[in-house]
C-alpha cells in the first residue's frame, strides 16, 4: 500500500524527528514500564503504600530512562481510604425484590456511618435543576443526578467540563436541602457497568454527606425504576474514610542544558491514580510517556540547549498539590520554566497539541506543523494545558497539553477498566516521540517571535 501522503522533502529537523519517531516505534521502553507499574504496582491514591512503591519506582525509571539527575520533592498529600466495598441496591415498594447497583464512592466522601442509609430517591437531570428544588422536596431523600454527558460534542472534554460539574458540586448542593445522600451518574458518554469515581467538594460551611456514582447503565435503570415506582427507596453502604495527610514526593528527573542556565523546558504528568483500578490511561500513560522523551532525546544525540525537566507529580487526582508544590518552588529558586507540556488525555494516538499563553508564540509553534504532518499530528487550535502545569501559568510560562484521540477516554477514565490491557504499544510510544519532538523545536528555536 502506498503512503498516503507524498514525502516532505527533507530537512535537518525532519530528518531528528525521523529519528526520535522510529527509535520511540522500534526501540522504546514506556510500554514494559507501563506494565510493571499497572500490574505490580495498581492503583495509587495518594499517600497509599501503592503510591509510596510508584515513587520508588519512577525514581528509579527516571534513571533508567536517561536522565541525568533524578530529584525528590517533598509534598504533603491528603490520604482517603475507599475502605471495604460499597454497596447499593434498590428497594421497590410494589414488589419484593431487591436489584444491585453499581457504585463508587466519591473521592474525599464520608462514608455512609456504622450500618447504611435507606431512603427514597427524588431524581434530577441537572444542578439547575437541583437548584430549584426546597427543603421539603429533598428532606431524609437521596438526590439522584441523572446528567449524560452530551453526546453531540465531538471533542469529549467539551462534554466532560460540562458534565463533571454534578460529580464536583452535587453534595454541596444537596446538603443544605436536607438530602441524606447523593448518587450521581458516571460521567461517561458510553452506556456500560463501570462506575466512575472523581474528587468532590464538601465546602467547610456545608454539612457533609454520602456521595457516590453509579455506572450509566444502572443510572438508566434507576431512572426507569423510579418511573414506575416512585416510592422506592435505595439502600446504601459506603466504608470510607478521611485520614491525617503524610508526606510524599514529586519525582522529577533532568537533563542538563548545555547553555540556558535557570532556563527550563518541562514534561509533566501525575504519578498518582484512583483506586479502582491500575491507573493505566489516567496517567501511567503520560509518566511514562514524559520519560521515554527524555530517552529519546538523549538516544538522538541531542544536546539540549534548556535544561529538561521530567516531573512526575504527586496528587492531582484529590488536591492537586505537587503541581502547586512545583510551582512555589521554582518561584522561589528564581527557575524559569520556557515552556511546560503536560501528558494527562490517555495513551491514545497522538492528533495534536492544547496550547495556552501568548498568541505570537502559538503562531510561532504553528509554522512546525509541517514537520508533524507526516505523523497526522495536526490540531494545534485548541487552548489549554494541564492540571498540574497549569500552577505555572503565571509565571509567564508557555503551556502545552498533548492531545491524543478523545473518543474512548471516558470509557475507562477513573474506573475500574483503567487497566494495562486497555493501552495500545504502538499509540503510547507515538504520543512519547510526539512529545519529544515538540521539545526539541522549542529548545532548538525557542519561543520568541
Amino acid at each position: 500500500m502506498e503512503d498516503e501522503k507524498p514525502r516532505e522533502a527533507q530537512t535537518p529537523d525532519s530528518v531528528v524527528i525521523r529519528k526520535l519517531y522510529d527509535e520511540s516505534l522500534q526501540n522504546g521502553k514506556a510500554y514494559d514500564y507501563l506494565r510493571v507499574l499497572c500490574k505490580e504496582i495498581g492503583g495509587r491514591l495518594s499517600g497509599s503504600p501503592q503510591a509510596e512503591k510508584a515513587v520508588k519506582w519512577a525514581s528509579a525509571a527516571m534513571k533508567d530512562f536517561g536522565a541525568d539527575t533524578v530529584m525528590l520533592q517533598e509534598v504533603m498529600v491528603p490520604v482517603w481510604e475507599r475502605g471495604k466495598e460499597e454497596k447499593a441496591e434498590i428497594l421497590p415498594s410494589k414488589v419484593r425484590s431487591i436489584i444491585p447497583l453499581k457504585v463508587h464512592a466519591l473521592g474525599g466522601s464520608i462514608s455512609t456511618g456504622d450500618s447504611y442509609v435507606l431512603a427514597p430517591v427524588i431524581e434530577v437531570s441537572s444542578l439547575s435543576e437541583l437548584d430549584q428544588l426546597n427543603s421539603g422536596q429533598c428532606m431524609g431523600k437521596i438526590v439522584f443526578i441523572n446528567q449524560p454527558m452530551d453526546p453531540k460534542k465531538i471533542m469529549t472534554f467539551d462534554a466532560y467540563g460540562t458534565a463533571v460539574a454534578i460529580r464536583w458540586a452535587g453534595a454541596k448542593k444537596a446538603a443544605p436541602l436536607g438530602a441524606v445522600a447523593v448518587i450521581v451518574r458516571s460521567v461517561n458518554p458510553s452506556l456500560d457497568d463501570f462506575p466512575h469515581t472523581g474528587v468532590l467538594n464538601y465546602p467547610d460551611s456545608v454539612k457533609k454527606i454520602p456521595a457516590c456514582a453509579v455506572s450509566t447503565n444502572d443510572a438508566e435503570k434507576l431512572s426507569q425504576w423510579l418511573k414506575r415506582d416512585p416510592g422506592l427507596k435505595v439502600k446504601l453502604s459506603m466504608h470510607c474514610k478521611q485520614l491525617p495527610d503524610v508526606l510524599s514526593y514529586n519525582v522529577i528527573g533532568e537533563i542538563k542544558g548545555s547553555d540556558k542556565k535557570g532556563e527550563y523546558l518541562l514534561l509533566g504528568a501525575h504519578l498518582d491514580s484512583w483506586d479502582t483500578g491500575e491507573g493505566a490511561h489516567d496517567d501511567g500513560a503520560g509518566v511514562v510517556q514524559i520519560m521515554e522523551a527524555l530517552n529519546l532525546l538523549k538516544k538522538a544525540g541531542i544536546k539540549p540547549r534548556h535544561s529538561i525537566r521530567a516531573v512526575a507529580y504527586m496528587n492531582e487526582e484529590n488536591g492537586g498539590r505537587g503541581g502547586k508544590k512545583y510551582a512555589e518552588a521554582a518561584l522561589e529558586k528564581n527557575e524559569k520554566h520556557i515552556a511546560a507540556i503536560e501528558s494527562d488525555a490517555g495513551g491514545f494516538t497522538p492528533r495534536g497539541f492544547l496550547m495556552e499563553g501568548d498568541s505570537l508564540k502559538k503562531e510561532m509553534i504553528r509554522k512546525w506543523i509541517p514537520l508533524f504532518e507526516p505523523y497526522f499530528i495536526h490540531s494545534f487550535d485548541l487552548n489549554g494545558g494541564g492540571a498540574d502545569i497549569g500552577h505555572l501559568k503565571n509565571q509567564n510560562t508557555f503551556l502545552m497539553g498533548l492531545l491524543p484521540d478523545t473518543q474512548r477516554y471516558f470509557d475507562v477514565h477513573h474506573t475500574s477498566n483503567d487497566v494495562f490491557e486497555q493501552v495500545n504499544r504502538r499509540e503510547l510510544q507515538l504520543g512519547a516521540a510526539t512529545m519529544a519532538a515538540m521539545i526539541y523545536l522549542i529548545d532548538k528555536y525557542g519561543l520568541e517571535p
